[in-house]
């Protein structure tokens, strides 16, 4: 059966303008209106990307961070107007009672500051990711990878408040970290988590380092080098608070996990058989 989780949306909008111009319900002027705005939309201080859905599966992601709020507003209006999922990241709350007022249906997420709306509550999601953090200060890092993959159709088990300070905290999880196709870890300070959780799994661990920590951090420096610089094999680095970039790079590894069960399993039948 087919995962409505990973669904492309907007491959479905497509075929529908298609079967509606064959139909007759939908004239050939009107589906070239449509299509016009299928590659972008021009806003004038924006081009949104409504063809990254059809070729990527996960809409345009809006980092409202440097963008003013009526900016955010009306990009979100029309990303939502075309997509079954819309995120946007680094939303100030005063932004998104703004947002809210336009489109009731957006949900904001206050610790990780993200403005959700998402069409697809009911459909199936794929577990697999785990996110994790060296302590409570790194959540809202944590939490922006953890709902981005969440949106992208993954389920996410969390593990907060789990560092090398206290490391029976992390030990006395391991089945949980055993579970897990994709490990997100999120640590500031001096970064070690991500070392030490490469050591004990055999999963692809994506590293996030926080700007949590004293001056010596250098505003997560410290834990960037640190990680960068792990010897324990299968970790890789994302940038500097990059939650989104953590998450939705969980969900297409975590994806690509399903994916190959499902060919190995064609393969075993045809054996079989």
């Amino acid at each position: 059966m087919k995962n409505s989780a990973v669904t492309n949306h907007t491959e479905e909008r497509l075929a529908t303008l298609l079967e509606g111009v064959k139909s007759g319900a939908l004239s050939v002027a009107e589906a070239v209106d449509r299509l016009r705005i299928l590659p972008y939309e021009d806003l004038g201080y924006a081009r949104l990307d409504h063809h990254r859905s059809l070729r990527q599966g996960y809409p345009e992601v809006v980092f409202a961070q440097g963008k003013t709020p009526m900016q955010v507003v009306q990009i979100l209006a029309r990303l939502a107007a075309h997509n079954d999922r819309v995120l946007a990241t680094r939303v100030a709350p005063e932004v998104f009672n703004l947002v809210h007022q336009e489109i009731p249906e957006a949900i904001y997420h206050e610790i990780p500051r993200l403005i959700v709306i998402d069409r697809t509550k009911d459909e199936v999601r794929l577990p697999g990711i785990l996110v994790a953090t060296g302590g409570t200060a790194d959540m809202p890092v944590a939490e922006e990878a953890a709902i981005t993959a969440e949106l992208m159709g993954n389920q996410v088990v969390r593990l907060y408040d789990v560092g090398v300070a206290g490391l029976h905290r992390l030990l006395d999880q391991m089945d949980a970290l055993q579970q897990a196709r994709v490990i997100v870890v999120a640590a500031g300070m001096e970064g070690a988590l991500a070392s030490v959780v490469g050591g004990l799994v055999g999963v692809p661990v994506i590293a996030v380092p926080t700007s949590v920590g004293y001056g010596a951090s250098f505003g997560g420096l410290a834990a960037l080098l640190a990680m960068l610089n792990s010897c324990a094999p299968g970790v890789s680095v994302v940038n500097i608070d990059n939650g989104f970039g953590a998450g939705h790079l969980a969900g297409l590894i975590n994806r690509l996990g399903y994916r190959q069960s499902r060919y190995e399993n064609s393969v075993d039948s045809r054996i079989e058989d």
